[in-house]
């Protein structure tokens, strides 16, 4: 039977670690310190031989999922897994011949337990060959000891396999959306009069569009990878200088994905709007797109949300005072004033809270999804490693952080989980995610185009992007 561990959402506290449940497993000592039964500190040698089972223990899940989420801030995880696989064999081989059927009894429930989180939370480390082949071998020993364990493991590794083949088809779905869609048009290559089909067109109802993106970003969300947060800030270990754990690349590209979305969704709503030659059309857009953008808000998408004002709040956008003159502009007043950044975008944080509350006692899928304006996100988890040491003045791990960082990816963790409730439309997703966008220069052609520049820089600007998009 497998250890019992608590849902992944109960993890943490308040104050970012659990309480009285990080006592050693011998001591208090042996190189992890503690303070008011929290663990703080700890060598990076005894940390990991606090993250293996032995007979009388099992780590607890909170610092299984800490401790593999922040040890690649010093170590790559094929070599944790190798200590891990090295300890692990150590154990069996010390204990007293005779009793090793009986030992290996009581013990491979542990560790294939901790296999199991392993390949489960972080599927991404086995796409690493070295990793792969450890996992197999510690599973291998553990096989041939009972029949019963040679079928969980099979599970284990099918259900790992079956991960990360999920993950390169949509990678190969990701490469050839980039392919379909000419992502950044450099000019206007025909005039806007020409245009046969815009958002409207497609879906006249904001609430569906609403659902379709938040269709978009579940699906993202759900590939980026926990570690992908860490990873991104990985610089040298500062003990061992010339020791870059992910020198050869930064394995971030669901994380980057994510944001390319972002940036498209943005210069797809700036692009809608400055593309119609009738002031009347353009203030038609820009209406749709504020009540899309409400439909976002209620829904708990964030994200969506944000891109939709940061296309509208593009210079070649905002600057269309005329076709502002004939918005309803006081529901727009409203989604800005919930996403000011100002007081470190506190109107924000307060929705995010409160539909982080909702999603803890919804009953339905729809009610759970939260999904977070993500750059910010980034910039949190950021300013949370840069603002304090990896490492204290004895060469210790400062663990006291790495509670804070599980703690912020721990809410990540759960909020990717949830299943979008909506039904695709798939002609619409087809088009939000491939039709052509403009670049920064066929935006601002396009809007001198509609309204005429107003100074002289505006007209300069003009002049110089009139007579590129004619040679």
């Amino acid at each position: 039977k497998m250890p019992q561990t608590p849902p992944f959402a109960a993890m943490f506290d308040s104050s970012g670690y659990n309480r009285n449940l990080y006592q050693s497993k011998e001591d208090n000592c042996g190189g992890l310190y503690y303070h008011d039964n929290n663990l703080l500190s700890g060598s990076l040698e005894a940390l990991i031989q606090h993250l293996v089972p032995n007979v009388d223990y099992y780590p607890d899940r909170t610092y299984i999922f800490t401790f593999l989420l922040s040890s690649r801030l010093f170590m790559h995880p094929y070599e944790l897994m190798a200590k891990v696989c090295h300890l692990c064999i150590e154990q069996q081989r010390l204990s007293e011949p005779g009793l090793d059927k009986n030992w290996m009894q009581k013990i491979a429930p542990k560790i294939l337990q901790l296999l199991a989180e392993w390949t489960e939370t972080f599927p991404y480390d086995f796409r690493d060959e070295r990793m792969m082949r450890n996992l197999k071998e510690l599973a291998q020993r553990i096989a041939s000891g009972d029949e019963m364990y040679r079928k969980n493991v099979q599970q284990l590794l099918q259900q790992l396999i079956r991960k990360l083949a999920a993950l390169s088809q949509y990678e190969e779905v990701l490469a050839k959306i980039d392919a379909t869609s000419t992502d950044r048009l450099t000019v206007l290559k025909t005039k806007p009069q020409s245009i046969q089909r815009d958002i409207i067109t497609v879906c006249n109802d904001p609430y569906v569009l609403a659902q379709q993106l938040t269709h978009i970003e579940l699906e993202r969300l759900n590939y980026i990878g926990p570690e992908e947060f860490i990873q991104a800030f990985v610089q040298k270990d500062p003990l061992n200088n010339d020791k870059s754990c992910y020198g050869d690349q930064k394995k971030t590209r669901n994380l980057e994905a994510y944001v390319e979305w972002f940036n498209r969704l943005s210069y797809l709503v700036a692009t809608e709007i400055c593309m119609h030659v009738k002031k009347k059309h353009r203030a038609r857009v820009i209406e749709y797109f504020i009540d899309v953008a409400r439909e976002c808000f209620n829904i708990g998408n964030f994200n969506s949300l944000m891109a939709i004002i940061s296309g509208m709040n593009m210079s070649p956008v905002s600057r269309l005072k005329k076709t502002w003159a004939k918005v309803k502009t006081a529901k727009f007043d409203i989604l800005e004033h919930q996403m000011d950044p100002s007081s470190n975008f506190y109107n924000y944080r307060t929705a995010l809270r409160g539909a982080t509350q909702r999603s803890l006692t919804a009953h339905s899928n729809r009610e759970k999804i939260v999904i977070p304006f993500f750059s910010l996100l980034i910039k949190d988890i950021y300013f949370l490693n840069e603002g304090c040491a990896n490492r204290l003045p004895n060469g210790h791990v400062n663990f006291e952080k790495f509670w804070e960082l599980a703690k912020q990816v721990s809410e990540f963790i759960t909020w990717k989980q949830v299943e979008c409730p909506f039904e695709r439309d798939w002609k619409i997703l087809q088009y939000l995610l491939t039709v052509p966008v403009f670049s920064d220069d066929a935006l601002y052609l396009a809007s001198y185009e509609s309204e005429s520049p107003e100074n002289h820089i505006e007209k300069d600007r003009w002049k110089t992007l009139r007579f590129v998009s004619e040679v």
